[in-house]
């Protein structure tokens, strides 16, 4: 692979992590509007900044494909309805001073993945791969025993996330459209949701005269920006690679949470981080291992 390829990939794939990294930044900003409505917003920004998107960067095929397919458009409705509840509780957990939760559920994720492979596709894992998960689940389970509960948080976010990447192998629709024809699906509700509560926040003429207004118009570009670099970095850089630029974004949360909004890091939290790390080192070894392993492809 070019240097120069290498190059625009690394650009790309931190410029998506790093975006996503900063979610809490931009959520924190409209920290006013009720959790619920800026999801309902962000889809429909969404799915008027996707449609701009699907004009300027053609995808052919796509419709047809769907058209031609119909269970796909199914499948779309299912997994749409699951990226929106990870919204909501992403949301809804920065906004809450929970984002020590919100880091840890997507730390967890790849291993969640892993056991999902396991559970529901009847993948075999592999002995690392065993040590990799029961790390994390010791990780979690030491946060239920000191703070008495369930980090219901992490859980959600990491099972929401794992179940809709689970969900969309099912459809293979390339991710853009994929996300858009999501949003499509989601914008009936979310506009019925702001016809019935003429009470909200967006539906005041007033509120549109806000900083809240353009930040909450932005959230089509916040959203699909960081996929489409994403997806432009998949191109340039080696699978492990990516895999491994995916802990940036969790990485930013902990120390915006930590630093910026001084949220409590205390020593059992830093346990349970430790546990669910050494995890995720233990997982990384074993993928860069196993692709070792790999014949080289011509």
């Amino acid at each position: 692979m070019a240097t120069a390829d290498l190059r625009r990939g690394y650009i790309l794939g931190l410029s998506a992590y790093v975006i996503w990294g900063l979610f809490p930044m931009y959520f924190k900003a409209i920290q006013a509007v009720p959790s619920l409505e800026i999801i309902v917003h962000r889809a429909i920004w969404s799915a008027l900044f996707g449609a701009l998107l699907l004009l300027v960067w053609k995808h052919p095929g796509w419709l047809r494909e769907l058209i031609d397919h119909p269970k796909r458009f199914a499948v779309l409705a299912l997994s749409g309805s699951l990226i929106a509840g990870n919204w909501l509780i992403y949301v809804w957990a920065v906004n809450n001073g929970r984002m020590l939760e919100a880091s840890l559920g997507y730390y967890i994720n790849p291993l969640v993945n892993v056991l999902l492979g396991m559970l529901i596709l009847g993948e075999r894992l592999r002995r690392l791969q065993w040590v990799a998960v029961a790390l994390a689940a010791i990780g979690v389970g030491q946060q239920v025993w000191q703070v008495g509960s369930l980090p219901w948080v992490s859980l959600a976010l990491a099972l929401s996330f794992a179940t809709y990447g689970l969900i969309r192998k099912k459809a293979p629709v390339a991710a853009l459209p994929g996300l858009v024809v999501e949003t499509w699906i989601l914008l009936p509700l979310a506009i019925g949701w702001i016809v019935f509560h003429p009470d909200a926040m967006s539906s005041q003429p007033a509120f549109w005269t806000t900083s809240e207004a353009l930040w909450l118009m932005a959230a089509g570009p916040v959203t699909l920006i960081p996929l489409v670099c994403f997806n432009a970095a998949a191109r340039h850089l080696p699978f492990a690679t990516l895999g491994f630029l995916q802990y940036v974004a969790p990485t930013l949360v902990l120390l915006l949470a930590v630093f910026v909004f001084d949220e409590h890091f205390d020593p059992a939290k830093l346990i349970s981080f430790l546990l669910i790390w050494a995890g995720l080192a233990v997982y990384s070894v074993d993928a860069w291992r196993t692709l070792r392993k790999r014949p080289a492809t011509v």
